[in-house]
């Protein structure tokens, strides 16, 4: 497998976030969500989202060489102590199904807000479900329940 760096986010990482999620959204989601709703979600994918959101998370990159090719990141489900979620979970087009999605899911599976929890919850993309369940993570109550963000709400406890 390359060699790919994983670290915390930077501010300076930002931009770079915010366009690969873009770019990932307009190709590999547009496979299953129509093109209106891939232009609402990314109103709310800007640079200063990102950097609010990696505030009150541990959020991460990856990186191949200088480019940013995935992010994710783990924290706090509601304020509460004994749960976390997964937030922003993207990959290049290019890098997935290359081990990449597997080393961030390791990543935040080590993460204090991760290891804290009782209970860890992520919003799975219709086209992401198989590789979420793959990795440990099954339907709320085992009921397979699609949110108002057309995504699938998952759990998985420790």
């Amino acid at each position: 497998m390359e060699q790919f760096i994983v670290r915390r986010f930077e501010e300076k990482d930002a931009q770079a976030v915010a366009d690969m999620i873009s770019i990932t959204s307009r190709t590999v989601n547009a496979k299953v969500y129509e093109p209106q709703y891939i232009n609402h979600f990314l109103e709310w994918v800007s640079p200063e989202k990102i950097i609010e959101r990696a505030s009150w998370t541990h959020f991460y990159v990856i990186c191949d060489g200088d480019a940013v090719i995935c992010s994710g990141a783990i924290g706090p489900h509601l304020d509460r102590e004994d749960e976390s979620e997964l937030f922003n979970i993207f990959i290049l087009p290019e890098y997935q199904g290359k081990g990449v999605g597997k080393m961030i899911i390791d990543t935040l599976e080590q993460d204090e807000f991760f290891l804290r929890a009782k209970r860890v919850y992520i919003h799975s993309a219709m086209n992401a479900l198989k590789f979420y369940q793959k990795m440990g993570y099954d339907h709320v109550n085992g009921e397979i329940v699609i949110d108002e963000d057309d995504s699938y709400m998952l759990e998985k406890f420790r």
